[in-house]
């Protein structure tokens, strides 16, 4: 099988499009009301020691996946049980993506509309685009980085008279408590899921690229996703906290005479793409996972299996979307810390201790 290579600039395109998400339709921040930009800002801090951390297994074993490296540091059945978590993982997080995009298109868009054809929608295209390649993916998310950047700048500046200044005043008025809640919930969501392309970066050209696509990638996504939070926040004031998809609300509200309105359409395609992204990437690291663990020659050949029962579990994922909202800010930054934080520090304090065993031996000889 040839091997698939992408640009560092493909790369870039692909995570931030994969950062955004259904994170900006969802938002961020949690119940730290006006301050939820705040939790944004310490989020992305947060995250960045442990995208170093990612970078750097990636550099240490340059061309290698995940799944690879775990059986390379844990040995088969080892390294085979650690690879089946992160399976799970990427299995479990395309599932919700698809189930957001469910919620959202039944609830704003087609609410006459079963949930399910939605959810079987947009997963068809998904395996469709995984079975083309993750070149193909970076390909298409070159082309569509710009166009959704442009559609988030555009209605910035469209919402300025809709803005208030008092709804982001005063300053820091949540307590510590909330916002930090709101930061680590903003770390794990939507920032530390970049721990996904460690089977995703292995196309990666040069040594270096890990750093400076984990970097741009995630820091400019993070700023997209400031920027449409404050937004919401100047727009809707305290309301926003309150709503399952602030940001289609916010923008609703954009009305420019009679001859320019429902632009909130935007947004909807803003969040198709992006979830379509997201998806794709977690069912193509899903995949990969499988045919590593089952030694199969080409991860395209469970691609469609793996897709429909992606879908299938985001049909009963969650009750309603009240469940959905709830497990989203209270309880998946807690889940989700042993597969974003404890096991990457794990493999990496492996991976350097490796990485000298093997320089001594080299240099013994």
């Amino acid at each position: 099988m040839r091997k698939e290579v992408i640009t560092d600039k493909e790369a870039i395109c692909i995570l931030i499009i994969f950062i955004i998400g259904s994170t900006l339709i969802l938002g961020i921040g949690g119940d730290a009301k006006n301050d939820r930009w705040v939790s944004g800002v310490i989020g992305l801090v947060l995250a960045i020691p442990f995208l170093l951390i990612y970078a750097r297994i990636q550099t240490i074993f340059q061309g290698r996946d995940i799944f690879d490296i775990l059986i390379i540091l844990l040995g088969k059945i080892g390294g085979r049980f650690v690879a089946v978590i992160y399976i799970w993982y990427g299995f479990h997080l395309g599932a919700m993506v698809i189930r957001n995009f469910g919620e959202f298109v039944n609830v704003v868009v087609m609410p006459e509309t079963p949930m399910f054809v939605l959810m079987v929608t947009i997963g068809a295209v998904a395996i469709m685009a995984v079975k083309l390649g993750i070149e193909v993916i970076g390909r298409t998310c070159a082309y569509l980085l710009p166009i959704l950047i442009v559609i988030v700048i555009i209605v910035q500046f469209l919402g300025i008279p809709e803005m208030r200044t008092n709804h982001i005043k005063p300053f820091f008025s949540s307590t510590i408590t909330s916002v930090l809640d709101g930061a680590f919930s903003s770390f794990a969501f939507p920032f530390a899921e970049s721990v996904v392309f460690l089977g995703v970066f292995f196309t990666l050209k040069t040594k270096k690229s890990p750093y400076r696509v984990y970097f741009y990638g995630v820091f400019l996504a993070g700023l997209l996703i400031i920027a449409v939070t404050i937004r919401n926040i100047l727009i809707l004031g305290p309301l926003g906290t309150s709503l399952y998809f602030p940001s289609h609300v916010a923008v609703s509200r954009i009305s420019i005479g009679d001859f320019l309105q429902r632009i909130e359409v935007s947004v909807a395609f803003v969040f198709g793409v992006a979830a379509l992204i997201k998806i794709s990437i977690c069912l193509f690291v899903t995949a990969k996972g499988v045919a590593k663990v089952c030694n199969l020659n080409d991860y395209r050949s469970v691609v469609i299996q793996l897709g429909l029962l992606m879908v299938y579990f985001a049909q009963f994922i969650y009750k309603d979307i009240m469940t959905m909202s709830n497990w989203a800010f209270k309880i998946y930054p807690f889940y989700a810390l042993p597969f974003q934080a404890i096991l990457p520090v794990f493999i990496w304090i492996m991976a350097e201790i490796k990485k000298n065993k093997i320089t001594a031996k080299k240099q013994i000889a």
